[in-house]
């Protein structure tokens, strides 16, 4: 008789299953939060290093809840999704604040939480507090979707209902903490989205895609549409002194909370500000390499304008988003990727 989908999948863990990774050390629902959070859209070996890194700066939620969030923008820089950053920030806070620095240990709690959904309230249940709940996020939506042949997008409301009733069905009802890091362990290393190893996988055996040889199907691709090109133009500004004019950008949108170049929709907006307040000759304006830098949901090509500007060290229209620094200081700051590599460049 075919042992239950939950036993193959802890006999499975125990032998083959990721035991190591630094969040599983010391299991904290700290920790296990902010793993899950980095772990979105983000692939273990990559989190791996800003996790460490992380945690030595902020050891506790009130460390996180006390710092800047300009510091905590600046460790985060690189990672990507720079909403994860400030939503842990204001959580953190609101921990501080209502929970005595603690993490809620009830789902509802959690959920009512910046930036944690169910799936990541799941996994802190059941990782953290070994409580029966069940996750949904990239590998196990593969797993079940391939393993119940479930066909269509998971983005589908629908198709997600479908998934979230089978993991609820497929809950074990001890070893919560090691049956979901299974499910996503054998996602990651077994069940992958190309070249799944479906021999060494534990569920072959009642796997329909295995069983009807056709795993590519599932779980369903997303819809495709055009992904649009849009454009902006960069004020890169250098004074006598080689410091660099940067702008931080509103806390809400693409690079909420980062510092940037000045950003223009267009050339004649960029040449006339930095005459009127960079004292900036037509003549001191070059125009650099564009860069492309793509997001999700767009492409963005960057057209870089390098101008040598004779003014520094005061406020430009008052706004005190505005500020030069060195470039070593500059380096030290949230930076989006791309501005982070030209500052580089400059150097």
């Amino acid at each position: 008789m075919l042992a239950p989908f939950s036993a193959r999948l802890l006999a499975w863990f125990d032998n083959h299953g990721r035991k190591d990774l630094p969040w599983q050390h010391d299991i904290t629902p700290y920790h296990v939060w902010l793993s899950e959070i980095m772990l979105q859209q983000t692939q273990v070996s990559t989190v791996i290093d800003y996790y460490t890194r992380f945690i030595s700066t902020y050891s506790d939620i009130t460390a996180l809840a006390d710092a800047d969030l300009d510091e905590v923008l600046a460790l985060w820089t690189g990672l990507g999704y720079y909403a994860r950053a400030r939503n842990l920030h204001k959580a953190a806070q609101i921990m501080r604040d209502q929970y005595h620095s603690e993490m809620p240990d009830t789902l509802d709690a959690l959920i009512a939480l910046p930036g944690i959904g169910r799936s990541t309230a799941g996994a802190i249940m059941a990782l953290a507090y070994q409580q029966p709940y069940p996750i949904l996020d990239g590998n196990v939506k593969r797993v079940l979707a391939r393993y119940a042949a479930i066909a269509d997008w998971p983005g589908h409301k629908i198709v997600e209902q479908q998934l979230w009733q089978l993991a609820e069905d497929l809950l074990p009802t001890t070893r919560n903490g090691h049956y979901i890091q299974a499910q996503m362990d054998l996602g990651a290393t077994i069940c992958k989205r190309s070249k799944p190893l479906c021999q060494h996988c534990p569920l072959q055996e009642d796997c329909k895609a295995f069983q009807a040889g056709d795993w590519q199907n599932y779980p369903g691709a997303k819809p495709k549409k055009s992904i649009p090109t849009r454009q902006t133009h960069w004020l890169v500004a250098r004074s006598h002194n080689g410091s660099i004019l940067l702008e931080q950008r509103a806390h809400k949108g693409i690079w909420g909370g980062l510092w940037s170049f000045p950003e223009f929709d267009n050339a004649s907006e960029l040449t006339t500000f930095s005459q009127q307040n960079l004292e900036a000759e037509i003549k001191n304006i070059e125009v650099q390499t564009t860069i492309r830098h793509v997001f999700t949901h767009f492409k963005l090509d960057i057209l870089p304008y390098l101008v040598h500007s004779s003014v520094y060290g005061q406020q430009i229209d008052h706004n005190m988003t505005f500020c030069w620094y060195t470039i070593n200081d500059a380096l030290r700051l949230g930076l989006p990727a791309p501005v982070k590599a030209f500052l580089k460049l400059l150097e």
